[in-house]
């Protein structure tokens, strides 16, 4: 692909507000991620992480993308990019927290309707990646992946889908240990690699039974 994905997020990553080296252009590598995939088979989708080593400390943002053939309607603020791919052409990347194909296999994931599949390799379910939700399970409101509301901060994206029901799209990530388990009905869990020889684990997605 050219652009390539890193040199995409490279230039959007600073205009997020969960972005911490101010004033510094990222230094951006890959860290993981994993794929979900599209039932119409339509639309890629992939959650990547990228380290970034242009402040005081190395940070591990998480980044959900889509790539779609056409324009999204309406998606304009959510445009990562264009690239062009060796095979298919051009190429609309999306930050994937604003498309409802990305939203809605999340949600599907949550209630075990989707498998999550390693990131570069074809037909190869990733085990290690982890879907909990407390209960014998929940309801997905009608029209949820069309959020009501999308609300970016420095903590993620929050997405509001009806019903009292809010899904948390963490961003900055940190491993698992000490994590906010109040309000939270359900989850979903990877890793991604500290360095060469160190990786964590930690919450990608996180789903409130309420918002607050």
């Amino acid at each position: 692909m050219s652009p390539t994905k890193t040199e995409l997020l490279t230039a959007w990553l600073p205009g997020q507000p969960w972005y911490a080296a101010a004033q510094r252009a990222p230094e951006l590598s890959r860290a993981g991620g994993f794929r979900l995939d599209d039932p119409e088979g339509e639309v890629g989708i992939e959650f990547m992480v990228v380290r970034d080593d242009a402040g005081d400390r190395p940070a591990w943002y998480h980044v959900p993308m889509t790539y779609r053939a056409a324009p999204l309607d309406g998606a304009e603020q959510a445009l990562v990019g264009t690239t062009e791919h060796g095979v298919l052409g051009q190429r609309w990347i999306y930050d994937g927290a604003h498309d409802p194909v990305l939203v809605g296999q999340l949600l599907a994931l949550l209630q075990g309707r989707a498998e999550p599949q390693a990131q570069s390799l074809s037909d190869t379910p990733d085990p290690s990646v982890t879907a909990e939700v407390t209960g014998a399970g929940f309801e997905i409101p009608a029209g949820a992946a069309e959020a009501s509301a999308v609300a970016n901060g420095p903590d993620g994206t929050r997405l509001l889908l009806g019903d009292g029901v809010a899904l948390q799209v963490t961003r900055v990530l940190r491993p698992e240990s000490g994590a906010e388990t109040a309000g939270v009905r359900g989850h979903v869990s990877a890793g991604w690699r500290l360095s060469e020889d160190d990786e964590a684990r930690g919450r990608f997605a996180i789903l409130y039974d309420t918002v607050s």
